[in-house]
This record gives C-alpha cells, sequence and structure tokens, in this order.
C-alpha cells in the first residue's frame, strides 16, 4: 500500500476520498456545513466557502520523443486567499479532473488554516499518465504547463508543490521556466525543490515527522508512556518510514509495517532503521526476516495501541472498521478513514486523529521554504525541525482545546479551528462589491 510518490502538502498522496462513493468536492463541501453546524459563523461566509475563487483550465500540448504530438489538459483550482497566497500540490495522474482538484483544494485551504499558515488553498495537475511519458517528455510537458499557468501563479499570488506523479525534479523545472518567463529567479514560486535550487532541507521528511510528533501527543492524551506503546504502520513509503524510525528513536515499539505487498509483524518490536523505506528499496519489507508475515488488510486489525494508516485513502471502511482493534488511529496518508468507519469507530470508542493536522507537516515546512527563498538565506535541518516541533504542538494543543470545548471528534475540531480562522479573516476583510 505504500505510495510511490513524493511527499505532498496534502501528503500521502493518494487520497481517494473520505466517504463512501463522494467525490472530493462532496466531501469538502460536507465537511465545511459540518464544522459550520457546531460554531457561530456567518452563513454568507460559508456560502462563499462552497465555491472556489478560481479555476484554470489549459490545454498542455508536447512534442513527443517520436516526433509526434499529443494535447492534455491541465487545471489549476484556487479556493481561497483571504489568509494570503494559494498553496497546493500540482499532480500528473489519468484521473484528475476539474472537481477533483476544486476539491482537493478545498481541503488545502482547511489544512493551512489548522496550522495557522498564512496560505489559502490550491490544487491542479495535468490529466496523464506519468509513467507513460519519458523524463525529457515530462520535462517538456512541466515547462510549457508553467507557461499556461504563468499569470495564474507566483510567489506572492499561489505556489505550487510536488503531489502525485510529480517530484522535486519536476519543481525544479517549473522554477526554471516561471524564472525565464519572468525574467529573474524566482525560487519562492514553488515549493518541495531540491535544496540546491531553494528547496528546504528536512521537507522530504516532514510529513512522516509531522506524524510522529502528532502520535506522540495523542499517546500522552491518552495516558500511554511511548515507552510502551505499540504502533502498527500501513505504508511504509516517505511517510510512513519517517514516522516508524521517528517514532522507533523516541522509544515506541513499532510492531508492524508494510507496503504494497504485504507486511511484516514482530510484537516483540521492529528494527525500523534496517528496514529500507520505498525509496530506498522499492517493495523490500517482505524481504526483512520477521516472525510473521501480514497482508496489509491484516495489519489493520492488529491488537495494538496506534494504528497508522499511511499508504493510501480509503482503507478503513465500513466492511472492516467494526475488526479494527487499535486504541488510537493517526492518520498518515489523507483520507484513509471513510466517513462511515470513521462513525462506527468514534462510537466503539476508538478516537481518529485527522490528517489535516497528522500529516501537516508536508505544507508547514513548504512554507519555511517560501520563507526561505523570500529572505534568500537557509535555514539549517536543526532550525527546520525544531521549528516544526513547536507548530506541531501549538496546533494539536489547539484543536485539542476545541475538542474539549465543544465535545467533538478529533476531525471536527481539526475543522472547527480551521473554519474558525477562515471566517474571521473573511468577516474582518469584508466582501469586495
Amino acid at each position: 500500500m505504500s505510495s510511490t510518490t513524493e511527499p505532498t502538502e496534502t501528503t500521502t498522496e493518494e487520497e481517494s476520498t473520505n466517504a463512501e462513493h463522494e467525490s472530493a468536492l462532496e466531501t469538502a463541501k460536507r465537511q465545511l456545513h459540518s464544522a459550520a453546524a457546531h460554531i457561530d459563523i456567518d452563513p454568507n461566509v460559508v456560502e462563499r466557502l462552497e465555491h472556489p475563487k478560481k479555476v484554470h483550465e489549459v490545454t498542455v500540448p508536447i512534442e513527443r520523443d517520436d516526433g509526434s504530438v499529443d494535447v492534455f489538459t491541465g487545471y489549476r483550482a484556487q479556493h481561497d486567499s483571504v489568509r494570503g497566497p494559494h498553496k497546493g500540490g500540482l499532480r500528473y495522474h489519468p484521473e484528475v479532473t476539474r472537481d477533483e482538484c476544486v476539491g482537493l483544494g478545498m481541503w488545502m485551504t482547511w489544512k493551512c488554516a489548522v496550522m495557522d499558515l498564512p496560505f489559502g488553498g490550491a490544487k491542479g495537475g495535468i490529466a496523464v499518465n506519468p509513467k507513460e511519458l519519458s523524463e525529457a517528455e515530462s520535462e517538456r510537458l512541466t515547462r510549457r504547463f508553467a507557461e499556461e499557468l504563468r499569470d495564474a501563479i507566483g510567489p506572492n499570488k499561489d505556489i505550487p508543490a510536488p503531489d502525485m506523479g510529480t517530484s522535486p525534479q519536476t519543481m525544479a523545472w517549473l522554477m526554471d521556466a516561471y524564472s525565464m518567463q519572468e525574467g529573474e529567479t524566482t525560487p519562492g514560486v514553488v515549493t518541495g525543490k531540491p535544496p540546491v535550487v531553494g528547496g528546504s532541507k528536512g521537507r522530504d521528511e516532514a510529513p512522516g515527522r509531522s506524524v510522529a510528533i502528532i502520535t506522540r501527543e495523542a499517546a500522552e492524551y491518552y495516558d500511554m508512556p511511548l515507552s510502551d506503546t505499540s504502533v502498527a504502520i500501513q505504508g511504509y513509503g516517505s511517510v510512513g518510514a519517517n514516522a516508524a524510525r521517528l517514532l522507533d528513536e523516541w522509544g515506541a515499539n513499532v510492531v508492524a509495517v508494510s507496503d504494497v505487498n504485504g507486511g511484516i509483524h514482530d510484537p516483540n518490536g521492529l528494527d525500523t532503521s534496517s528496514i529500507p523505506s520505498h525509496r530506498e528499496e522499492p517493495e523490500a519489507v517482505l524481504k526483512h526476516p520477521a516472525p510473521e508475515q501480514v497482508t496489509n488488510e491484516e495489519l489493520l486489525e492488529l491488537d495494538v495501541d496506534v494504528l497508522v494508516p499511511a499508504a493510501i485513502g480509503n482503507v478503513i471502511t465500513a466492511e472492516n472498521a467494526d475488526a479494527v482493534r487499535a486504541d488510537v488511529v493517526v492518520e498518515g496518508a489523507n483520507g484513509p478513514t471513510t466517513s462511515t468507519a470513521g462513525e462506527m469507530l468514534e462510537e466503539r470508542g476508538i478516537p481518529v486523529v485527522p490528517d489535516i493536522l497528522a500529516n501537516a507537516g508536508g505544507v508547514t515546512v513548504s512554507y519555511f521554504e517560501w520563507l526561505q527563498d523570500i529572505n534568500r538565506r537557509a535555514w539549517s535541518l536543526e532550525r527546520v525541525n525544531r521549528e516544526l516541533e513547536s507548530e506541531m504542538v501549538s496546533a494539536w494543543e489547539t484543536v485539542r482545546d476545541r475538542r474539549e470545548e465543544y465535545d467533538v471528534s478529533w476531525r471536527d475540531a481539526a475543522y472547527i479551528v480551521a473554519l474558525e480562522r477562515i471566517a474571521e479573516a473573511h468577516e474582518t476583510r469584508g466582501l469586495w462589491p
């Protein structure tokens, strides 16, 4: 179940939807109204937030290596910018659609607000299978896409980042194309770049680090000493592996991990540092010696203290929610728990800490990267990790307080925090005639 893509800001990159048979847009609207029902908010603000500010649809023609020309469709959905420039990933995937980009852009608005970052949400991509592109074709596609979006993006307008099917190299091409068009080097137009061209140290590891931090905080909240806490992690890609190794380092007992082929389980704990991540050696988990092998489905049902689904979306559903035996679920992937499953888990007393909080390390360190680019001053890895720790703990405490104040689920509490901040900004700025 491990993702093969780079860490995204909505990370682990392959979210489907957060509810059975709902589109991303339908899910985002439902979550908006669910949070609004708990707080006193101007309904006119809610009405505005149901709609994106702008959606760009562009034609992206490229010359293939054999001399033929193919034409693809690209999108950039800009949801809300009341708190700052739009921010969100660019994905290359055959199923990219306008509505998907709008829905995922709304999620980015909520995520940035939960983390109190001065950004609004956006999402974009091209409907293309990146596996069918050579590296040269991918570069030509990216550079042409940058030209088509030239007037829509910018360091103070809209700042893309890697997502499904894109990578730091993709961002480097996009940044270079934009810079050539503008006549000056503009590293702040994208984040998730290689550090050699203005990227931030610690960016790749950030989503996994934030999952580990939130898991640690959740364990403490529920009176589970980390040294006595057993953890199972589905997905040993960039998010899952980094979370597993950090939790292992902090003393937690990581007893199970998996990739797309299946997983391994050792009740006495795994040596996560000796298990290659998907990036280090694709699909290597099952090659590691362990007392027991488990399927990805079986891993979700292990009797552990904390379950971290960090692979793809919709893995905990109405069909298997009753079989989950973990005491706490911390979402590492985007949308790994369907809405019905989440309700079933809550009814059983199993709290679910949502993705828009737990895996927000990606967009948070993207913010740090943006600051570094604007100020032309790089941060050390130690500073990046220290600042991320501070931001994640602060966000956790705010969401925790709302959860206790309103007596709601962790997911509803996170959306309440986001909506309160966005609504206050809209009400303060007002509506331009």
